[in-house]
């Protein structure tokens, strides 16, 4: 089976240096599968017929022993990816017009009722749930006004890692 492991929280202002090609060789010896990584905010690639549970609790070990950090670990497969990217409009872009986030959940919040501990404005905020992630779309011009802007700080936001979608659509590229 084919998985992304999303890091939350790596590499991001100078905090939780996680050398990606570093972690990726130490994945190798410990006998995972086709490794490779994107970009530099903790996106690994990688194949395994083990339990999902037990690779994520592999890989924050394996995280912790190289890194000395404490890092979650989200993982989904491709089917996941697949479907997630195939919800995001194609015209739905992260770029100077347009801002397009997919928050990925962990368990405790992966249900449609999530949507309600948002703060959404319908003038300015599109946003969408789909199995384990949350896709808010906002007009750059309009980014500060958006609910976006209060989730920071809330235990929800404890309990997610987000990517862009341009960053999902190269990890689905990726996976195939």
């Amino acid at each position: 089976m084919k998985y992304v492991a999303l890091l939350r929280g790596v590499n991001v202002g100078g905090r939780n240096k996680v050398g990606m090609k570093q972690l990726a060789e130490a994945m190798e010896k410990d006998e995972f599968q086709d490794v490779s990584t994107y970009i530099n905010s903790g996106n690994i690639l990688f194949d395994s017929q083990e339990n999902p549970a037990k690779l994520v609790e592999k890989l924050e070990k394996l995280i912790e022993s190289e890194f000395d950090l404490k890092i979650k670990v989200l993982l989904r497969n491709k089917n996941n990816i697949n479907k997630v990217a195939s919800a995001i409009p194609a015209d739905w872009k992260n770029g100077k017009e347009m801002k397009c986030d997919v928050m990925f959940l962990w368990d405790k919040y992966d249900n449609k009722d999530v949507l309600n501990k948002l703060t959404i404005k319908p003038e300015v905020d599109i946003v969408r749930y789909v199995d384990g992630v949350i896709i808010w779309k906002v007009d750059r011009e309009n980014a500060g006004k958006s609910g976006m802007m209060k989730l920071p700080g809330t235990e929800l936001y404890g309990h997610m890692t987000i990517r862009n979608c341009n960053t999902l659509r190269k990890i689905q590229a990726r996976m195939d």
